[in-house]
């Protein structure tokens, strides 16, 4: 019985020792991920600050514009939600967090009465939305773990001109944002409209005396107008460049927090069956002794009586 203890034993060390040089792979595998990840959203932020403090002192020089996504409808009947998740699952909480966060967004909107529109990038996300009947109005996947500016001003461009034809009256952005590697926090941000080029130059601090040193061609107007949906991409490329790095952080974390346990769990089980075979070599042990015993027994039960006993 010791015996086949052990076995079974064994054979569950042996696949949780399997299991954990995959966690392992995975978690080494994200941390360097991770890495590239940051460096590309450190790379792709001046880009975004420098793009955002033009337009501030655009605006703060007076350059004002009517462009369709500063548009503010009068009644919000239909909101966009944005939401990044990711293709792969095994990253921790990282996919149930935003897809809850967008949801809850989903259900603001039908509480005030409005319907939604769900543009949904990562296969997590869809599937928890289509599982839960919810319409999907534009998804893609592919690009999660490492996306590129193309994809940022594709998806901008399909969200911005459903904004602009009026079949979206304001849009919400769900992703994760990157704090650090032990930290990621999930962000809700208006993505359209955008905010008034007023309301831009108060709140950015953009300085009128920039813009005056400079001769726009064809004018300050024009430019402005022509940075705006560059904007927007920008934005969008800055979260999914955030989502990603928290991705694979996610991933790191909760692959070494498997590794830790299957690397407790292995202690465990070989302590266990350290002790069978004790049991195991103990019992054998007490056979043979009460074996030895009952043959001690035998023979002297059958031993001859002495010559001469008998008259």
């Amino acid at each position: 019985m010791a015996g086949g203890k052990e076995r079974v034993l064994r054979r569950r060390i042996g696949s949780v020792q399997n299991t954990k040089k995959i966690t392992r792979a995975m978690e080494l595998i994200a941390a360097t991920r991770v890495v590239k990840a940051q460096q590309r959203a450190r790379a792709a932020r001046p880009y975004a600050e420098q793009i955002t403090a033009v337009i501030e002192n655009l605006a703060a020089g007076g350059a004002d514009v009517d462009h369709p996504l500063l548009r503010q409808a009068e009644k919000v009947e239909r909101v966009g939600v944005i939401v990044i998740s990711s293709d792969r699952g095994l990253a921790g909480p990282y996919n149930s967090s935003v897809i809850k966060a967008a949801e809850r967004q989903v259900q603001n909107a039908r509480s005030e009465g409005a319907d939604y529109s769900l543009i949904v990038i990562g296969k997590k996300a869809r599937d928890y939305f289509a599982f839960r009947k919810y319409a999907i109005d534009s998804f893609t996947m592919g690009i999660s773990d490492n996306p590129s500016y193309e994809d940022a001003r594709r998806i901008a461009d399909e969200v911005s001109a459903l904004f602009s034809e009026g079949h979206i009256d304001r849009v919400e952005l769900v992703y994760t944002e990157f704090v650090s590697l032990g930290s990621q926090k999930v962000a809700t941000r208006r993505f359209l409209p955008l905010e008034s080029t007023t309301t831009i130059a108060t709140k950015g601090g953009g300085d009128a005396g920039v813009s005056g040193a400079f001769e726009f061609e064809p004018s300050p107007e024009a430019v402005l107008e022509s940075l705006l949906p560059r904007y927007v991409e920008a934005r969008l490329f800055g979260a999914l460049l955030d989502s990603a790095a928290s991705e694979h952080a996610s991933r790191q974390r909760a692959m070494k927090a498997a590794t830790d346990n299957a690397e407790e769990l292995i202690t465990k089980l070989s302590r266990e069956m350290n002790q069978a075979r004790q049991d195991a070599i103990t019992t054998e042990i007490m056979e043979i002794v009460s074996g030895a015993e009952a043959l001690g027994s035998d023979n002297e039960s059958e031993e001859p009586a002495p010559v001469g006993a008998e008259n």
